[in-house]
């Protein structure tokens, strides 16, 4: 039989807020400069499929370095 360990109930108020508060930045940190460099580069030049790519490789590189970016909300945020 296989017995899990039980889960963490003492969580505390401050914890879930810091989280949610990282969680918001970083959503934001990884969506808004491709899709701002998508809008502008689609806008400025009708080139649909180079705004997408340009969009798509930043975010890539961004969710790369997702890591070191939750590292440094969480000490900023903490």
């Amino acid at each position: 039989m296989i017995r899990f360990p039980k889960k963490k109930k003492d969580i505390t108020t401050e914890t879930v807020v810091n989280t949610i508060w990282v969680s918001a930045f970083m959503a934001m940190i990884f969506s808004l400069p491709p899709l701002g460099l998508f809008l502008g580069i689609y806008y400025s030049t009708g080139e649909l499929v180079i705004g997408a790519v340009i969009g798509f490789g930043v975010h890539f590189v961004t969710l790369a370095f997702s890591g070191r970016i939750s590292k440094a909300l969480t000490k900023i945020m903490s």
